[in-house]
């Protein structure tokens, strides 16, 4: 059984891996048309994030793999139910990778122009979908004795998962204005240093009335909340992360401002897991029909050769990915090969 919840745990981490990096490049794609002046300062944006953002997507494919092959009980109830809502964040994916890669491509300024609104909407629509779809996980969803979700579009955009969606786009607004502290410099940099406080206000207020409005809810987790007061210890820290993210900025510390403002995400979204655990889709129907990390999890002989393959595998990935951040640490220098 302990391996259905170290299964649960390298899911959260993996899922919050995709939040925290692919994260700051939505964040950049949304703060775009704000910070940006002209064709070079767009240029420098997407530069930013050049070498690493589809390096970054590939933690949502490994989280998809792992839902599939840890809790495929899990990912058959999400993508039949969610199907609509899934193939919208599949259509604006594609939507961002041609747009950072075919902006460049022309120097006509109308194509140019096109290809940056494309870049910015689909970063805005890929973040508010994903909070929404949270959203309703966490107040519970339709699901019957079988496991089948009945759920159409209209029903997930209730006013609880708009909320958390508008939360998102700030909290990664915020997290990409923190990661372009460190990449650009001049008049784009003061920009965006002075638009960093104002988004951390907004998400902080945002977020106040989220958890408020979470623990007043009618469902499970508001009891676990309840039940569990050492949960609280994670927005707690959360709290102490985003008051120390601003104040290294202040201080002209941009590393450790991001590297404060990716805790903060971390704690939030381990905030959400352990207030869910055992539950990983709650039913609305019956809280009997919840699908758990116990009843949905693979058999233990497929989770023990998948945490072999994590054992192996995972140090590879994490040692890959800190060597491409190393190699192109530093601000962004245009050059003829960039975007």
């Amino acid at each position: 059984m302990w391996l259905d919840t170290l299964w649960f745990v390298l899911y959260v981490m993996i899922i919050g891996g995709y939040v925290i990096l692919d994260g700051f490049d939505l964040g950049v794609g949304m703060l775009a048309p704000f910070v940006a002046r002209d064709d070079r300062e767009k240029r420098i944006l997407l530069n930013s994030i050049g070498p690493v953002w589809d390096g970054n997507e590939v933690w949502l494919v490994l989280g998809g793999g792992a839902l599939f092959a840890a809790f495929p009980l899990v990912y058959a109830s999400l993508f039949s139910g969610f199907y609509l809502a899934m193939m919208l964040v599949l259509l604006v994916l594609i939507l961002r990778t041609v747009a950072i890669e075919f902006r460049s491509q022309r120097e006509s300024p109308r194509w140019r122009t096109t290809w940056d609104w494309f870049f910015s909407i689909s970063s805005f629509a890929i973040t508010f979908l994903l909070g929404v779809a949270l959203g309703n996980v966490i107040q519970g969803v339709p699901i019957d004795q079988a496991g089948n979700m009945s759920v159409d579009l209209i029903d997930m955009l209730n006013p609880y998962a708009l909320a958390l969606g508008v939360t998102a786009v700030a909290m990664l607004s915020l997290h990409g204005g923190m990661f372009l502290t460190m990449k650009t410099d001049d008049e784009l940099l003061g920009r965006v240093t002075r638009l960093v406080p104002k988004l951390m206000a907004v998400f902080f207020a945002l977020m106040t009335v989220l958890m408020v409005w979470t623990l007043l809810l009618d469902n499970d987790i508001a009891d676990r909340y309840a039940e569990r007061r050492w949960i609280g210890i994670f927005p707690a820290l959360a709290l102490v992360a985003v008051l120390t993210a601003w104040r290294q900025i202040k201080r002209g510390r941009e590393l450790s401002a991001f590297l404060a403002s990716g805790t903060m995400i971390g704690l939030l979204l381990a905030t959400v897991a352990a207030g869910l655990y055992p539950v990983l889709l709650p039913s609305s129907t019956d809280r009997d029909f919840d699908l758990t990390v116990h009843n949905a999890a693979s058999a233990q002989p497929t989770l023990e050769v998948m945490t072999v393959i994590a054992v192996i595998g995972l140090p590879f990935v994490l040692l890959y990915t800190a060597g491409v951040y190393y190699f192109f640490r530093g601000r962004v220098v245009l050059d003829d090969e960039s975007y």
